[in-house]
């Protein structure tokens, strides 16, 4: 099997190459590598180096499934500059999914967010809500969404909502919850926490590449799915962290209104099973910063790497 991975170099795709090049595929990653390559060589990888807005260069030609992670990720990032968001994470999404479809490409999976349901109180937030996104971000993601179903008659669509993903991975990212918490228990010997209260879902980075390698799998489980086990608030996250780490957690006010949960009952209806929880999220960041493989730098923090390089003569 071919496929194509956009955003392969990324945070999730640091962990879901290495589980597509085990599987035996072929596996062709398209990245702009503004955070660089963690990818190690393997003769059944070809990486790209490329923009994805750029569709005229990207070649389809055998590619059976594409795995579409590109986006501006977060919301302080999409607001840097709406209109390139719009472009990297709608725009070239549209281009993407009509050259697929046009081109024969059978199964197109495409990682959208759980944040496009906005503010909700429901204690069950499933698929079937109507969908309020508050940022950029959002905003890029729920269209994408709407203009990928526009082809389902074409190729098997397949959109998950992933939650706020944590846990280790090559290409680190110490700017989700989770991770966040626990590098500062680590490297400050204190967690701040702003307002507490939020509830956000988690998903941790090895069950969120298996759900790609699930939906690989189970070509005919299309549609929408949420991907998100644990509903925690931010307060209870640094709890658990400091479980592991006893340091002093310090609560401030926070501006930041997002709360909400997720119910994943549809995805597990296909028989999608999670294996690891928040808690081996928390372990595993420890025992990589421990043993020196992750550090506290500041390329794994999107918007302040994005703000230092890119974004730098602005």
């Amino acid at each position: 099997m071919n496929i194509l991975v956009t955003g392969g170099c990324g945070y999730k795709g640091g962990v879901l190459v290495p589980k597509l090049l085990a599987r035996n595929y072929n596996v062709r990653v398209l990245d702009i590598m503004w955070f660089g390559n963690f990818l190690k060589p393997h003769p059944k990888l070809e990486i790209i180096q490329g923009d994805v807005c750029d569709i005229d260069k990207i070649s389809l030609d055998g590619i059976d499934v594409i795995i579409h992670l590109s986006s501006v990720a977060n919301d302080p990032c999409s607001d840097l500059d709406p209109k390139l968001t719009w472009e990297i994470s709608a725009l070239a999404t549209m281009q993407l999914a009509d050259k697929a479809a046009r081109t024969g490409v059978k199964q197109f999976i495409f990682a959208s967010s759980g944040s496009v349901y906005g503010i909700k109180e429901e204690e069950k937030v499933t698929e079937d809500l109507e969908l309020k996104p508050i940022s950029e971000y959002n905003k890029t993601k729920m269209v994408s969404e709407r203009v990928l179903l526009s082809y389902a008659d074409r190729m098997r669509v397949q959109i998950v909502r992933p939650a706020t993903v944590c846990g280790y991975s090559p290409r680190m990212r110490l700017d989700v919850s989770v991770n966040m918490l626990t590098m500062q228990a680590l490297s400050k010997g204190k967690i701040t926490v702003f307002g507490g209260k939020q509830i956000r879902p988690n998903i941790h980075i090895d069950d969120i590449t298996d759900v790609y390698l699930h939906l690989i799998d189970h070509p005919d489980v299309c549609g929408i799915y949420n991907a998100g086990f644990e509903n925690i608030s931010i307060l209870d996250i640094a709890k658990l962290a400091a479980k592991h780490i006893p340091v002093e957690i310090e609560v401030t006010e926070s501006n930041d209104p997002r709360s909400y949960r997720v119910n994943s009952d549809k995805l597990l209806a296909t028989g999608f099973k999670p294996k690891k929880t928040v808690e081996h999220a928390v372990e595993e960041i420890i025992e990589k910063y421990r043993s020196g493989i992750v550090k506290d730098e500041e390329h794994c923090y999107n918007l302040k790497w994005m703000q230092s390089t890119l974004f730098a003569n602005r």
